[in-house]
């Protein structure tokens, strides 16, 4: 294929929506292709998804950015392709037939309370396995999803008692789908920065700790090999990219940081369904003290050394704005908020504390509940709105805060990424609210620029050290949001919030009902 323009592809699979882009080796943005599919809810704190339908998306999107790239260059050749995706959120499939055995348990789920509690209770504590993992019992990670299917749906017993069974994230079933799948000899595994969200993988050996897993009862058998961030998985089974290396795999927000490009000491946010905040900390295992997780970064290749990072996870960031619109019709669409927030010069003192499944870092209280403070008769949508953003930077702010005690040093400018970053004021708040200054590139969508950058890695199109090179692939400039406020008018409002935070607390009881 001589002559064809050469390119590098990258599967980002979201909570919400599935995007497939094409990256020329300059690192611009060639086509992209993006679409949704539904969130299932069966029950008050149940979210799941079909994975079917997500990986019908996925073969659609790559072919319909494909052909938009072939349309505007002409003939294209793609060297590899790279995935990152919704992390913690677990398949169940058959490891004969491909087939999925139940729904998708998202990661935002709630349903694993009673499990968490009872381990918690059972091992002495909720950091009982943090020494190993870097993490608390916690709905969120996907040990716990796994125990759930296990003993709640018979189909996926039965598959486990065989030895047909798979356990996966959305990284595992998406590579095996695109290696060929069950009939095809499919390639079952998982990258360690994913792994490292089981709550069953040692930081230190990156392999599956025996004691976590016997603390869930969980067989090793079911679950993917563990592999590095950048390097040949397989090749893609058919299609319009049949043949192509499969070739790097990175967790959502790790790849942000990676299409970030962060180094040791420099943190970025990604403002998405949820937030999440990331210190790179280098190859230094760094404990936490303050609420925060301690998980791999990325590994760019089998013998490459593995970064690790500090890590905030925020559960309802754009989540937030989506209620605004579809619960209580304050707004069209995103893009109303930030004319609607900017319409008011401040909240009228209402605070909006949304945590509609708990609190995350730094606080992980499976029992708070979303709340509305401070209303009075004058309060009114746009002060409701202008809350919303403020919540985002405040929850924000708490984490920045706890990641500058656990690391030893102050986080002097923080790297933004994710749609929600769109927003200037919201970008501007965060700044005011946090005390830092706010960088935010021209390309905001550097989770998909991660993953194409660990696949060139992994497939040889570029090193390592060419990736993390001044002017590498450059993003296009960047836009700078300095705090515009005093420190004592920033303690006030933190005051507030933080009062606002504490009433969260206790709404909801721990316990989920039996199925």
């Amino acid at each position: 294929m001589a002559g064809a323009a050469e390119l590098v592809g990258a599967v980002d699979q979201g909570t919400q929506s599935t995007r497939f882009t094409l990256y020329g080796l300059d690192g611009a943005v060639v086509a992209k292709h993006q679409l949704e599919h539904p969130q299932v809810l069966p029950r008050a704190g149940w979210v799941e998804h079909d994975p079917a339908a997500i990986m019908d998306n996925v073969w659609e999107c790559a072919e319909r950015a494909t052909a938009a790239a072939r349309e505007r260059l002409g003939e294209v050749r793609v060297r590899a392709v790279g995935v990152t995706n919704q992390r913690e959120t677990v398949v169940a499939w058959d490891r004969a037939t491909g087939r999925p055995l139940h729904n998708a348990v998202v990661w935002m789920d709630l349903r694993t309370s009673e499990i968490s509690a009872k381990l918690s209770e059972r091992l002495g504590s909720k950091d009982a396995l943090r020494g190993a993992t870097g993490l608390p019992f916690s709905t969120y990670f996907s040990g716990l999803k796994i125990r759930w299917l296990l003993d709640h749906v018979p189909e996926v017993q039965r598959a486990a008692a065989e030895g047909r069974c798979c356990f996966g994230t959305i990284d595992s079933w998406v590579i095996f789908n695109l290696t060929g799948g069950g009939s095809g000899g499919g390639r079952f595994c998982t990258d360690v920065s994913n792994a490292a969200r089981y709550l069953l993988m040692n930081l230190e050996t990156r392999r599956w700790d025996p004691e976590c897993l016997q603390a869930f009862g969980i067989d090793p058998g079911t679950l993917p090999e563990i592999v590095s961030c950048a390097e040949v998985y397989g090749t893609v089974c058919r299609g319009c990219l049949e043949g192509v290396p499969v070739s790097g795999s990175v967790g959502d927000q790790q790849a942000a940081t990676l299409g970030q490009r962060c180094r040791e000491g420099e943190a970025k946010n990604t403002y998405g369904t949820g937030l999440f905040l990331l210190m790179n900390t280098g190859t230094s295992i760094v404990p936490s003290t303050h609420g925060l997780l301690t998980t791999v970064a990325f590994q760019l290749g089998k013998d490459a050394p593995t970064q690790y990072a500090l890590e905030g996870s925020v559960a309802t960031g754009g989540l937030a704005v989506s209620w605004l619109r579809d619960q209580l019709g304050l707004i069209g669409g995103p893009e109303d908020v930030e004319p609607v927030a900017s319409s008011v010069p401040d909240t009228a003192g209402v605070c909006f504390v949304p945590a509609f499944s708990g609190l995350l870092a730094p606080h992980w209280r499976e029992d708070a509940r979303g709340a509305i403070l401070g209303l009075t008769q004058y309060s009114s949508r746009a002060h409701i709105v202008r809350a919303t953003l403020e919540a985002l930077a405040f929850q924000s702010k708490d984490v920045l805060e706890a990641m500058a005690k656990d690391a030893g040093r102050p986080i002097k400018a923080l790297r933004v990424d994710g749609g929600a970053s769109r927003n200037n004021l919201l970008m501007s708040l965060q700044a005011d609210l946090a005390g830092v200054t706010v960088e935010r590139p021209s390309d905001i969508e550097t989770t998909s620029r991660g993953a194409a950058l660990a696949a060139g890695v992994g497939a040889g199109v570029w090193t390592a050290e060419e990736v993390f090179s001044p002017g590498f692939g450059s993003s296009g400039d960047v836009k700078t949001f300095a705090p515009g406020i005093a420190g004592a008018e920033r303690e006030q409002r933190a005051n507030r919030w933080a009062a606002a935070v504490q009433r969260s607390f206790g709404w909801a009881q721990t316990d989920a009902p039996d199925v």
